[in-house]
């Protein structure tokens, strides 16, 4: 969840980490603060709140030096404030942390009968202290890492430095992600090729177990009992300028105009309109092995499974079931041979899915993941990875992540409904024409934001909303939601539009919005009696509807249209005025849209 940084070279380290945790504050922004050696000592500066009360703190009192350590955290073990902010030192050992240790309350009970003295409530003290317990014995850094490692279990990202050996940075990955970025006598560590892009695109990406030692010169990795690895560094296509606001007033305003043309690069390539067919850039699936496919995701990752399951299911007739994944291994499920298990992921790091991921294998089953992000963590422990071309994405709240999901997931239903022959060539061909289209489709809705603008004025000032919808809508209704209350604090609930009176309409009176979504197809006359109903109790509600529905407007108080499409891709259309919606709903009310209060991008916790 955290954000890490380490640099080790010639130029200034300050401000090298402090650029690259601005890349990484999304990831955390409860502290921040930077270790950084000089003069025979390393200086620790750190404090409660942004990355701008580090910058603050660091003019009054700079911190010099060549190698240093830096991170912004996002708050475990231990409430947010000064004391508890990384880096701990203890003695002449520095540490910063992403991840959880789980034998924390065991071994700070152990330490503490050794006449440990602790400063914070972290977990991550506990490191600095085992470490540096064991550099009075051990002939290097890399060795003292090692040794207490073992006596670790949990999560963890770690970097340390050491005083004794100030030109040699330790770091060390399980579970949680790490980078190792390649310069000239120079060597970057970071949690996310984000923060150091603007400095090398040449990058190592560090795998489960194992131990990085980075000098000026060199990388060497070793497992966890130091037996050499060796691997070949990776060049970054990304250009800096996508981590940037380009001009916008937040990341997530950014993101949403970036959709159109990120589902248009994760179609490049994938669709052969020639073979009416679908590329899946080498993964080859057996389908006559497939007897259920099961998603496991977490938060909007899950909702876009939840539309996956309507594709797969509709146009390759394979049962498919979506699971929680932070439920999902303590159930004991029953899941194995014949079993396919997507796991969707933006970043590939989210722990509960990782876990979903590692028991699903365990029991047998194949597992396919689909991510933004090359080479992370779950595309590298699945039998098969897809990943998605959103680019970085910056914004707490999740938009072009989820739509790149939902076109990835488009293209997987429509392979496997080729080879189960459930999906005939003309409405395959149908079907890719369609893709092909939804970015221009996508660009009008966004171009058209004014709207939502003006609606966000009228209904802006709600305590609570309601958001509808049948079918593959449904999910696009708990989406909706969920941005709200993600980003504005609103609440906000998502249900399926036949259950509203089943409870929810106990709810409605003149001062709730309702948001329907009411695109033509199959359920549009069952969605436009539940309008009736919301009307006929003061309700006041805002549809979303398909450009030529000219009865919608008699129904609705407001009307948000939509270019049509086929029916199995209308969610990545009707979810984008609700983006939108939930944007300037937020921006209205001054609150931080690109770091809403208590939440991370990247969730490597439980």
């Amino acid at each position: 969840m955290c954000g890490i940084i380490g640099y080790i070279g010639g130029r200034q380290a300050t401000p090298l980490l402090v650029g690259g945790l601005r890349k990484l504050e999304y990831r955390g922004y409860d502290s921040a603060g930077v270790s950084v050696f000089n003069n025979g000592t390393s200086k620790v500066v750190r404090c409660r709140g942004k990355l701008a009360n580090l910058e603050a703190k660091l003019l009054e009192d700079p911190a010099p030096g060549t190698v240093g350590i830096g991170h912004t955290r996002w708050a475990t073990h231990g409430r947010p404030s000064d004391e508890n902010s990384h880096p701990h030192k203890v003695g002449p050992i520095s540490v910063i942390h992403n991840g959880i240790i789980e034998n924390h309350l065991q071994l700070r009970a152990e330490l503490a009968a050794s006449g440990s003295k602790f400063s914070s409530e972290t977990d991550t003290e506990i490191f600095a202290h085992l470490v540096a317990r064991e550099i009075k014995t051990a002939e290097n850094l890399t060795l003292a890492v090692r040794r207490a490692l073992a006596k670790v279990r949990g999560s963890y990202a770690f970097v340390v430095m050491s005083d004794h050996e100030p030109q040699t940075l330790v770091a060390a990955k399980n579970s949680s992600p790490l980078v190792i970025g390649l310069g000239e006598n120079e060597n970057f560590i970071a949690s996310d090729v984000t923060a150091i892009l603007a400095e090398t695109r040449k990058v190592i990406f560090i795998e489960e177990g194992e131990i990085v030692t980075v000098t000026r010169e060199a990388v060497a990795i070793t497992d966890l009992e130091g037996k050499p690895v060796t691997r070949a560094p990776k060049t970054i296509t990304w250009s800096a300028v996508q981590a940037e606001k380009g001009g916008f007033k937040h990341f997530m305003l950014k993101e949403i105009h970036e959709q159109p043309r990120a589902v248009a690069d994760t179609l490049v390539g994938r669709v052969d309109l020639e073979h009416d067919d679908v590329l899946l850039d080498g993964v080859t699936l057996d389908v006559t092995k497939i007897k259920r496919i099961v998603f496991v995701a977490c938060g909007t990752s899950y909702h876009a499974s939840m539309v996956g399951e309507f594709m797969i299911e509709a146009l390759a007739r394979i049962p498919v079931e979506v699971e929680i994944a932070s439920e999902f291994r303590y159930r004991d499920p029953i899941i194995g041979a014949g079993d396919l298990v997507i796991a969707v992921s933006q970043s590939g790091e989210t722990l509960d899915t990782m876990e979903a991921v590692r028991e699903a294998k365990k029991r047998g089953a194949q597992v396919l993941a689909i991510s933004n992000v090359l080479e992370s963590s779950i595309p590298r422990l699945a039998d098969h990875a897809f990943y998605t071309h959103a680019g970085p994405e910056i914004g707490v709240a999740s938009t072009k992540a989820f739509t790149t999901q939902l076109v990835a997931m488009a293209l997987v239903a429509i392979y496997l409904g080729k080879r189960t022959k459930t999906l005939s060539n003309e409405r395959a061909r149908a079907l890719l024409a369609e893709l092909v289209q939804l970015p221009q489709k996508m660009r009008d809705i966004v171009e058209g934001g004014a709207q939502l603008q003006v609606l966000a004025r009228r209904y802006g000032g709600a305590h609570g909303f309601l958001f509808l919808g049948r079918g593959s809508q449904y999910p696009i209704a708990l989406e909706g939601a969920l941005k709200l209350k993600e980003i504005s604090y609103i609440h906000a609930e998502g249900y399926p539009a036949g259950e509203m009176k089943h409870g929810p309409i106990a709810l409605i009176d003149e001062n709730l919005p309702v948001v329907v979504l009411a695109p033509r197809g199959p359920f549009y006359e069952k969605v436009v009696s539940n309008l009736a109903e919301v009307r006929a109790r003061q309700g006041k509600v805002l549809a979303i509807a398909t450009k030529g529905d000219n009865e919608i407007g008699g129904h609705a108080d407001d009307v948000v249209l939509v270019p049509d499409t086929a029916l199995e891709l209308q969610p990545i259309l009707t979810v984008l005025p609700l983006q939108m919606l939930s944007y300037y709903v937020a921006d209205g009310k001054g609150t931080d849209v690109d770091q809403p209060r208590n939440l991370a991008k990247s969730v490597t916790v439980e």
